[in-house]
């Protein structure tokens, strides 16, 4: 049975709660990450951790808090945010002892007012005018781990919270050209990322100047297609030209003892990532894991009928279970006796496990174990041996099955369109991405916005120039741009 794509929204919120990932929390927009959640944003975490050091960057933290007055120093940035910042006032509470009623003590008024961080470039800004003073103290690669708040008018869990979880990482460079160079090697480490450890295939992109972040001179893009045919935004990478460095007196003496701004960029992907892994690989049975990132590789589920058989099947299984681990794979055996092994393939399905082994009697006897594979249900039996020493290979080709899987559908659901008329009816009908010529004006990026739901996801940065009509006026236009409607 197809994945209920007049439904999706119902399939993919029964997916992330019944899988363990995550659940609403009493807050409307924020999320509670489940122990299966958590380790599987551990394990997209890790790996994006080590290439970040990898490329000289370092970890730091900034406050959860930011003066308002901070944000009002970049118009454009206020400007972007505005809509979407939560605002303390008050630094107490205040008790009715009658009504036993909660407010805020009128009394406790906060000099200024703190903004919950959205994004953290201006506290950030704040502080690098204290740590850079020449040429020496350039490049300064910064990341940080955290949590950002932006009041959201239509939540779903992972895709868009009013809190999630990201790292942003802010630069400092002496040169333009340099920024610009950090701003591509990031939004290069991000797709490399995606492709290889979350399976899917992405295309890297700049934004129109509507769809830029706030304060930023170029953004760069990674953009995905999910199995509803809708876009998401995956990752940016921002070169921040001088702006924040100018708002915040941000100047280093270069070795002509001369004082210059700074030139910057940021760059960030969130939890919003484990979205694009449910809706790029998942089916009607629950998750597809990549291998790579899946907190669990391998479930051993030892099945048995009589009462003696138990004991040494469920040996059987860990001794299985200790073989794989000394290989780094991860892996659980589930024996619990609660459950029945039907219940427990459907749980372990739902979990989007990549490979379930399944051992009992016989199995221990002929020291065998059966294999069946998450992505395609093919199953087969072999000796317990082969299956260790071929279980890296298997792995890696579910890996690369994922991959070649999503990168089918994207291809599939790609259309070079000419006709404004038929742009409207494959968005309509099918979804995907339209590459279609654009005049470059606001005004138009704006009218199709309104007309057909679908925006300007990015201009491609690896597409050839070709000479053409927009397909809404008509007027020139040097290259196709992609259109989707998105998350």
């Amino acid at each position: 049975m197809p994945i209920p794509m007049h439904d999706i929204s119902q399939w993919y919120n029964e997916i992330v709660e019944k899988a363990g990932l995550a659940e609403h929390s009493p807050v409307r927009g924020a999320m509670t990450i489940k122990p299966y959640g958590w380790a599987l944003w551990e394990n997209i975490q890790r790996p994006l951790d080590e290439a970040f050091k990898a490329t000289g960057h370092q970890n730091a933290y900034f406050p959860l808090f930011i003066p308002l007055s901070f944000l009002a120093k970049e118009a454009q940035h206020v400007e972007g945010f505005a809509q979407e910042c939560a605002v303390v006032t008050h630094y107490r509470i205040h008790t009715d002892s009658q009504s036993r009623a909660v407010k805020p003590d009128p009394e406790a008024i906060l000099e200024e007012p703190l903004v919950v961080r959205p994004t953290s470039e201006t506290i950030i800004w704040h502080t690098f005018k204290k740590w850079i003073r020449s040429y020496r103290d350039l490049p300064l690669l910064i990341n940080q781990w955290a949590n950002v708040v932006r009041w959201e008018k239509r939540p779903r869990l992972f895709l868009r919270t009013s809190e999630f979880l990201w790292q942003e990482g802010h630069t400092a460079h002496a040169t333009a050209e340099e920024a610009l160079q950090e701003a591509h090697r990031m939004l290069n480490l991000y797709a490399d990322f995606v492709e290889n450890y979350l399976a899917i295939p992405v295309i890297k992109g700049r934004k129109t100047p509507t769809e830029r972040f706030a304060g930023a001179v170029e953004t760069f893009t990674i953009e995905t297609l999910l199995i509803d045919g809708k876009a998401l935004q995956a990752g940016t990478s921002h070169f921040l030209g001088q702006n924040f460095a100018k708002a915040f007196d941000v100047r280093f003496l270069t070795q002509n003892n001369e004082l210059e701004y700074v030139w910057a960029t940021s760059w960030g992907v969130s939890t919003r990532l484990i979205g694009a892994v449910i809706l790029s690989h998942g089916d009607e049975r629950g998750l597809i894991l990549p291998p790579r990132i899946a907190p669990l590789q391998v479930v051993i589920i030892p099945v048995w009928r009589k009462e003696e058989e138990k004991d040494k099947v469920s040996a059987y299984a860990h001794a299985l279970a200790d073989h794989l681990k000394k290989k780094n794979i991860r892996t659980r055996v589930d024996d619990d006796p609660q459950h029945r092994p039907g219940w427990k393939f459907n749980e372990w399905e739902l979990k989007g496990v990549p490979l379930r082994w399944v051992v009992g009697p016989k199995d221990l006897e002929e020291q065998t174990v059966e294999v069946v594979w998450r992505n395609t249900n093919e199953r087969t039996t072999c000796n317990y041996q082969q299956a260790i020493e071929s279980i890296s290979t298997w792995l890696e080709n579910f890996q690369k099955a994922l991959y070649q899987r999503a990168q089918e559908r994207l291809n599939r659901h790609t259309h070079y369109i000419d006709s404004y008329v038929e742009m409207r009816r494959i968005l309509e009908e099918k979804g995907g991405f339209v590459l279609a010529h654009w005049d470059g004006t606001a005004d138009t990026e704006l009218k199709i916005k309104e007309e057909t739901g679908a925006t300007i996801r990015c201009i491609p940065l690896e597409a050839e120039s070709e000479v053409g009509a927009c397909i809404y006026t008509g007027r020139p236009s040097q290259q196709r741009v992609l259109f989707a409607k998105a998350y």
